[in-house]
């Protein structure tokens, strides 16, 4: 119960309308407290300015300098203290410090000043009403001097609690921004460790069955009697297959096994480029599909990051169309258009993604499509896959690169 008191407390504190409303109610108190004890006009002018003035606090914090100030020049014009005048100094004071518009020693130093100015004029009118006020050199004389005393150690004290909240709040930020630091610290530090987790798995379950896939298609050519060189050379592309996917695999590897931020110690096997998009073709016809490269434009070298999106492109789609069309034939065409714009299209003559079950490359939709979409939009082009129109199955890519 108590904390939900507190809570609601500071929620009101901490609102908008808080300084408004308090401004406010305290500058309707002071024009009743001038109508209940009416003063002169230099009173009647520092008591309102001093009370109004503390509605702007914390839209315009220096505002309670004219604060402080207003209220030690209606102090000034009467001997008598107003309520309204000490409420508002002290919140003035304390707004001050708060958000600290001076150094505290400045603040308190100067109201201090303005303090003893008042009782200097204070003095002087307790002489004018013929009150027993000895001269500044008699004995007692410095009993005259208790009231900017006594004003000093309140303003004093009033700038010290608004530093000290100043200086909590602070350090709890800065205890709070620690404790961020800290738990963005362990996970990333639990994100490495998932990293190295995958990687091991990656080695032990894909690494090994890659690496046994490649060593019995090579000894297969040497221990299978009566194969043909068309059978051969077949075994001869799923090693060598076998054994490309293995470095991108290492490469891989490696990458998960490096800590964030240390990425320059990775492996830096050199990336698939456009290039080998004709080797890609003749691994696609050599597991017995039929596949057809066109080029067009002039062969420009693009940012690697380019190079390796359009590459990927490439090989999913032909991967999809091995596994839902097989007895297909595929185009894979690429245009290097004059307007830096890298045109992808990879088509096939299969049944489509909408005839029956299992059939065309779009079938499933699993990770492939998202893959490739996602890396076309890496470099701010765009994909889409679907029916071609003329059947089949299309993936047409346009990878813009430079400025268009």
């Amino acid at each position: 119960m108590r904390t939900s008191l507190q809570q609601r407390f500071h929620a009101w504190i901490a609102a908008p309308a808080y300084p408004w409303v308090t401004g406010g109610a305290l500058a309707v108190g002071a024009a009743a407290e001038l109508i209940a004890f009416p003063g002169s006009v230099t009173t009647t002018i520092g008591v309102l300015v001093s009370s109004a003035s503390l509605m702007w606090r914390r839209s315009f914090p220096p505002v309670a300098v004219l604060t402080v100030a207003a209220g030690l020049l209606g102090f000034a014009g009467d001997v008598n203290l107003y309520v309204s005048i000490t409420a508002s100094g002290l919140i003035g004071c304390y707004t001050l410090g708060r958000n600290r518009v001076l150094h505290p020693a400045v603040t308190v130093a100067g109201a201090a000043l303005g303090a003893l100015c008042v009782n200097l004029v204070h003095i002087n009118t307790w002489s004018r009403m013929d009150l027993p006020v000895p001269a500044l050199w008699e004995k007692g004389s410095l009993s005259l001097f208790a009231e900017s005393f006594l004003l000093t150690v309140v303003i004093f004290g009033a700038v010290m609690m608004g530093d000290a909240v100043r200086s909590r709040e602070e350090t709890r930020e800065e205890r709070n921004l620690a404790q961020a630091q800290l738990i963005a610290m362990e996970r990333q530090q639990a994100a490495e460790a998932e990293r190295a987790a995958i990687a091991r798995e990656l080695h032990d379950i894909v690494s090994h069955s890659v690496s046994m896939i490649a060593v019995q298609a090579e000894s297969a050519t040497y221990t299978t009697p009566g194969l043909t060189p068309e059978a051969r050379e077949g075994f001869q592309q799923i090693a060598a297959t076998a054994r490309s996917s293995m470095s991108e695999l290492r490469r891989l590897l490696g990458v998960l096994r490096t800590p964030q931020g240390q990425g320059d110690t990775a492996l830096t096997a050199p990336q698939p480029t456009l290039d080998r998009l004709a080797e890609l073709v003749e691994q696609h016809r050599a597991v017995g599909g039929e596949a057809e490269l066109r080029v067009t434009g002039e062969r420009v070298a693009l940012p690697a990051t380019w190079e390796l999106s359009a590459y990927r492109i490439a090989q999913e789609a032909l991967t999809n169309a091995r596994k839902h069309a097989p007895d297909a034939r595929t185009v894979v065409e690429i245009d290097y258009g004059a307007d830096q714009l890298l045109t992808l299209r990879i088509h096939d003559d299969g049944p489509g993604p909408g005839s029956g079950p299992g059939s065309g490359p779009g079938a499933g939709a699993g990770h492939g499509l998202t893959g490739m979409r996602e890396r076309a939009a890496l470099v701010g082009g765009r994909l889409s896959a679907g029916a071609g129109p003329d059947g089949g199955f299309l993936v047409e890519a346009e990878l813009p690169w430079g400025t268009r």
